[in-house]
């Protein structure tokens, strides 16, 4: 097979754009598409080189086996042994689980399976996943087992039959992935199924490519067409890169532009168009040369560069990271990569032992990791643990007696300890610990909480409809929940909370979540003669609750500067406004049990109050809980209620 120049000045296209978005910017906010242009890619130079084979009575799906494992392993786990000491020193335990799980699936290619349960690709919780990036080989991998038992098992057919099966199988997975990227859209990101129909668009790149001699590049062709073809490829790549974004249904029907691009550029782009000179430079081959080492290298420096920061660095980190990312990757490429694609250098035994050793090690210490919660008890002192083991969540819905699965339907409403209870909890993700610790209080007194709430939903009362990412419209939620709480006579008290990022805000602006509406819910209720209670948020951490505890080796942990000036001008704005609330509804303000003159602070009595940065722990809830009962009850509750 013919070397092309441009293919790999091609892969510094896809590679570029995909690092700049893993850093943030908003400039090429489309920058993902590079793992699609690479998908074609691949689809292409594979099946070239098993077509060609397969025309000389060469081909052994032994020795492509063996090419695939020479090409993505030995520089794959490199990269994930030469992090395992950063991970080690800087993640906390629960991270380094997280981290553990990926060191079992990667090696054998199922990260994506992992990835799409544990998060999506364009959560802020993902930028912290050192190897998220491995899901796309994780695709690629599946791929390869599959395609070439393809080939040899139809060789026989008519070339029209191949491609015919292949047309029908690219269609359906196309239309799976636009029907998934609006109903299932992390099983569509993530799955072979979705994705398998841009593998496929190289592959017919390479059958059309292909004749009698092998792959035939028509490089002395350099009509008009051919070169308008080649820069509307680019366009259509560059258009996608600078103008999707992360709301961008993907993928779907819009990934055919930087796909059906990529495509027209291995068609298109010979040696005599502009597209195949720009492609053919030096600095775009010597980037496409180690564009794999690239990829690999970039996506852990960044995610260990925010754990260490705690938020996105900055370009002024980036950049430095990105040349760090490019240096790493120039010597694995020339110390590890070339050897073990040589098989003068390392012998198939030598390339079998190795992966099978490293295959072993990475699982083995990934279970280790995950039994051992992150190695807590070997990475963390005495207090540590003892702390660590109170960030805690509710239980949720695990203990509720509720009447149907969908939780969300006001007449589900999970019910902790006591069925039927007279207290409602309505509001965000933020009301959850809340409600559990209210149950906890008032279990003795055989009261029971009904719980409703929905994370990212703060109850938004006759303001401008917002529908959430899981399909619900939040406003239309909050009046279904209103209308329920309010006609059931059974419920005499109804705690709201939520987070209130946005209450310092004008109420004119439609981003902000408006006072007014909130006060049209407390009055709603207390017009329906029920007692209501107001929860503030609690004040907001500057780091993690986990990396706070895991990184300083002795509270409190307290909340300075500017994290803790906002939080106060939000609930100043809220409390200022105290006058415009009947007298009868209850505020209970967090950092009146959080905060003494001089600070707030995440660690009260050895136990955590917080769970992440801004969310109570069970403790931390529990406390509130206690203020809330002995406020509305006017008795005193004291600390009787536990952490189960």
């Amino acid at each position: 097979m013919e070397y092309r120049r441009e293919i790999d000045g091609l892969r510094a296209l896809a590679v570029v754009p995909v690092i700049l978005f893993h850093a943030g910017s908003d400039t090429f906010s489309g920058g993902f598409v590079g793992v699609d242009v690479f998908f074609v890619i691949s689809g292409y130079l594979i099946t070239s080189i098993i077509l060609t084979e397969k025309e000389a009575g060469t081909f052994s799906l032994v020795d492509f086996y063996e090419r695939r494992m020479r090409r993505i392993l030995p520089a794959l786990f490199f990269v994930m042994l030469a992090y395992i000491p950063f991970a080690w020193y800087w993640l906390p335990p629960r991270d380094m689980k997280d981290f553990s799980e990926s060191l079992i699936a990667v090696p054998v290619a199922v990260s994506n399976f992992l990835f799409w349960q544990r998060s999506g690709y364009f959560d802020t919780a993902s930028e912290l996943k050192a190897l998220l990036h491995t899901w796309s080989l994780a695709v690629e991998e599946q791929y390869y087992l599959l395609f070439p038992a393809f080939l040899v098992l139809t060789w026989r057919l008519r070339r029209h039959w191949v491609i015919g099966i292949l047309i029908v199988v690219a269609l359906t997975s196309l239309a799976l992935a636009h029907w998934g990227a609006s109903n299932h859209p992390q099983a569509t990101f993530f799955l072979l199924p979705t994705r398998i129909w841009e593998l496929i668009i190289g592959v017919f790149a390479a059958f059309h490519l292909f004749g009698r001699e092998g792959t035939k590049i028509k490089s002395g062709d350099s009509s008009h067409l051919i070169q308008f073809l080649s820069i509307f490829g680019l366009f259509l790549i560059v258009y996608s890169i600078f103008v999707f974004d992360r709301k961008t249904l993907f993928p779907s029907l819009y990934t055919l532009m930087p796909t059906v691009g990529a495509a027209f550029i291995v068609l298109f782009a010979t040696q005599q168009t502009i597209v195949g000179k720009i492609l053919s430079s030096k600095v775009l081959v010597g980037l496409g040369l180690i564009s794999y080492s690239v990829y690999l290298w970039h996506q852990p420096l960044f995610a260990f560069a925010r754990h260490v920061a705690l938020a996105d660095p900055g370009t002024d980190v980036f950049i430095p990271l990105i040349l760090l990312a490019i240096a790493a990757a120039y010597l694995s490429w020339r110390f590890v990569e070339r050897p073990f694609r040589n098989k003068r250098e390392v012998s198939r035994k030598s390339l079998v032992t190795s992966t099978l050793f490293f295959t072993a090690f990475f699982v083995l210490f990934g279970l280790a990791g995950v039994l051992t919660r992150g190695f807590v008890d070997i990475r963390t002192n005495y207090m540590q643990k003892q702390i660590l083991a109170t960030v805690a969540r509710s239980p949720k819905r695990k203990e509720c007696h509720t009447s149907g699965s969908n939780y969300r339907k006001p007449e589900n409403a999970c019910q902790y300890y006591v069925p039927n209870g007279s207290w409602a909890v309505l509001g965000d993700s933020h009301a959850v610990e809340l409600a559990y610790a209210l149950a906890k209080v008032l279990e003795k007194d055989n009261k029971g909480v009904k719980h409703f709430s929905f994370s990212g939903c703060a109850p938004a009362y006759g303001r401008i409809d917002k529908t959430h990412s899981d399909s619900i419209n939040c406003s239309h939620w909050t009046e279904e929940v209103m209308a329920h709480i309010i006609a059931d006579k059974s419920i005499d008290t109804v705690v709201v909370s939520y987070h209130t990022e946005g209450w310092a805000a004008s109420d004119s602006n439609e981003n902000a979540a408006p006072w007014q509406s909130y006060k049209g819910i407390l009055h709603a209720f207390k017009a329906a003669g029920k007692d209501v209670v107001l929860v503030l948020q609690a004040p907001s951490l500057d780091e993690d609750m986990e990396h706070l505890v895991f990184r300083l080796d002795s509270p409190p942990l307290n909340i300075p500067g500017k994290k803790r000036k906002e939080w106060e001008e939000r609930q100043k704005y809220i409390t200022e406004r105290k006058n415009e609330i009947s007298d009868e509804v209850t505020i209970i303000n967090p950092s009146d049990l959080f905060c003494d003159e001089n600070s707030c602070y995440a660690v009260r009595d050895g136990k955590a109050l917080y769970f992440d940065i801004h969310h109570m722990s069970v403790a931390g809830a529990l406390l509130v809980a206690e203020k809330v009962v002995e406020r509305v009850t006017d008795r005193p509750i004291g600390s009787e209620a536990t952490i189960e």
